[in-house]
């Protein structure tokens, strides 16, 4: 699609994958690990600082999750309000730490799904950069389920979005992180200027929800 390599992160989404089958996508290239789950990621904790693996929390988070988090991972792809943002700011500097986070955006206006509404997006970035435990590094999104154009559409809109934020120049937002695309679209999402695409049973196969 006209992309080099290199400007695409492939993110292996290992939510409910047992550890034997990380430690094999770490061999065979994986570099990056995303999970859903506080619970999930201190159970693998000793293996990503093992191997001296990034994993980024992916999924919706709760605030009361969040003590929890300034051990086990520098970045947060689903931030969506600012009772969560200024709770990762509270405790991320109780370590003297700076929390890389993603604003979450609810592209597809979705009750179903967390997110920030699109028109609001710039409001609540803005308000969030003036918390000292955090730094905005980019924009995730989850589209509804549509193929083709449908879904380019989504990701298109993401992709300007991303752009025009990146232009306003603001202290302690980095535009740098636009997280779109997973197993079944992120072939359109990487046409539409995804850098970050978050692959699950696409890399691991089906999941067991069960364990």
């Amino acid at each position: 699609y006209g992309r080099k390599p290199e400007e695409v992160t492939l993110m292996g989404v290992s939510k409910t994958q047992p550890i034997e089958k990380l430690e094999v996508a770490h061999k065979a290239g994986i570099t990056l690990f995303g999970e859903n789950r506080v619970q999930e990621l201190q159970q693998k904790a000793e293996m990503f600082q093992k191997y001296n693996m990034p994993c980024h929390i992916i999924g919706q988070l709760q605030t009361n999750k969040v003590k929890y988090l300034p051990q086990l991972t520098d970045c947060i792809q689903s931030v969506d309000s600012l009772k969560l943002a200024k709770e990762i700011d509270k405790q991320y500097l109780k370590y003297n730490k700076v929390a890389d986070v993603l604003v979450e955006i609810n592209i597809g206006d979705e009750e179903s799904k967390g997110g920030i509404d699109f028109s609001n997006a710039w409001e609540f970035i803005h308000e969030i950069s003036e918390l000292k435990g955090l730094t905005v590094k980019g924009l995730m999104c989850v589209p509804p389920i549509c193929e083709g154009d449908l879904v380019r559409r989504y990701f298109a809109q993401m992709h300007q979005l991303f752009i025009d934020i990146q232009s306003k120049k603001v202290d302690n937002v980095n535009m740098s992180i636009l997280s779109m695309g997973m197993s079944d679209d992120y072939k359109y999402a990487i046409m539409e200027g995804s850098n970050l695409i978050r692959v699950g049973s696409g890399i691991f196969g089906h999941r067991n929800y069960n364990i």
